[in-house]
């Protein structure tokens, strides 16, 4: 097969060497269950301990209030349907945005199916909520506001702290979907002021399978599942070992190199856009260009179908944010929410960098784009 160059870091990343280093052992030789008393599942317990801390320390949270799921999408669906069917004697209304991930969208759509009141908050042109569209949307019984951190189309960061702090003056829980920030920005639950935030290992460098939900200490959730009383009696079922110290050996790169890879990911984006402006008469970007992931860029490019241009691709993996088909096209509901003109839209594109892109790499997805809007 021909050489791939990936530019599609938003839908996943690689392990990075050192954290499948550390996860090595523990496929092998450390293979105990940490609930077992024995040398072996304390050893375990001991390495679920230790990446716990290295979690919390990234987050700058305590360590007990770091809890392991599966991944970004149980941590979503354990922090607000948690919460909700844990606090109903508080009220039942939940506050969440229009160009949330469907791990959000699609739960809160389903609590209201099933007689919770929901309210969803629209974006400008930029995807960003607007806080007096927040504040006109609180209710008595309001009592979880959930917002994503950064958008996985556009990259907008949206004004966390600042919905946060409303929130809390109105003694409402404040989540958000940091699935897509974290090892991009910096994600520390004192500067956001949350009080649930949800993690992703395989957006970040560690393995797919894997997450984590920090919970504000006095914040009561419901368990999801029933089980044996793990991870503090919030989340049964036996402890992905494996995956859990590959995420904090993740935490630990980003706590450490954050600066680093921040630079590297707006570098090669930035090169990417300036040349493609350069060299392509009529596309447009997409997003808050001043207060976006240094690694994300959606591209409009005019009058051309995204999904066609993909296929004509020779070497590059990246996302499509519309398709279009004979009878009609499907563009996505980031893109409608932010009301980028269709004719924009059906061509719009993710290039989304990462540790492993090269200068090269996007020397080549320029000369392979500029070839075939031509």
């Amino acid at each position: 097969m021909n050489k791939v160059i990936y530019l599609d870091y938003n839908a996943t990343t690689p392990i990075d060497p050192q954290v499948a280093d550390a996860m090595l052992p523990y496929i092998y030789s450390h293979f105990g269950n940490p609930s077992s008393s024995h040398v072996y599942g304390k050893e375990a317990k001991t390495a679920v301990e230790i990446a716990r801390e290295k979690v919390a320390e990234m987050l700058a949270c305590h360590p007990d209030e770091v809890f392991f799921t599966s991944g970004g999408t149980e941590s979503n669906n354990l922090a607000i349907k948690g919460y909700l069917q844990a606090n109903l004697h508080r009220g039942n209304h939940i506050i969440t945005s229009a160009v949330e991930h469907p791990a959000v969208l699609e739960v809160c759509n389903e609590l209201a199916l099933s007689g919770f009141e929901l309210s969803i908050v629209p974006v400008d042109k930029d995807g960003r909520a607007q806080i007096e569209d927040v504040r006109s949307c609180i209710r008595e019984d309001t009592i979880l506001i959930s917002i994503m951190h950064a958008n996985n189309e556009v990259g907008t960061v949206q004004s966390i702290r600042e919905i946060a702090n409303l929130a809390h003056s109105h003694n409402i829980v404040m989540h958000t979907d940091a699935a897509q920030s974290i090892g991009k920005i910096g994600v520390n639950v004192k500067d956001l002021d949350v009080d649930l935030l949800s993690v992703a290992g395989h957006k970040l460098y560690g393995p797919k399978g894997v997450g984590a939900l920090y919970v504000r200490r006095n914040t009561l959730l419901l368990k999801q599942m029933q089980g044996a009383n793990h991870e503090r009696n919030l989340r049964p079922g036996t402890e992905n070992v494996i995956g859990i110290v590959g995420l904090g050996e993740a935490c630990r790169l980003i706590h450490k190199n954050l600066a680093d890879y921040s630079i590297h990911y707006m570098e090669m984006r930035n090169m990417l856009e300036e040349r493609l402006i350069d060299g392509v008469i009529d596309l447009k970007l997409n997003g808050d260009l001043n207060n976006r992931l240094p690694n994300t860029s959606s591209i409009s490019f005019k009058g051309v179908k995204a999904n066609e241009m993909i296929d004509s691709m020779q070497g590059l993996a990246v996302s499509a944010g519309a398709a279009c088909h004979a009878e009609f096209v499907s563009i996505s509901h980031v893109l409608s929410a932010m009301q980028v003109p269709e004719v924009y839209a059906m061509g719009t594109i993710r290039f989304s960098t990462g540790r492993n892109t090269t200068g090269d790499d996007i020397l080549f997805a320029i000369e392979d784009i500029t070839r075939i809007i031509n």
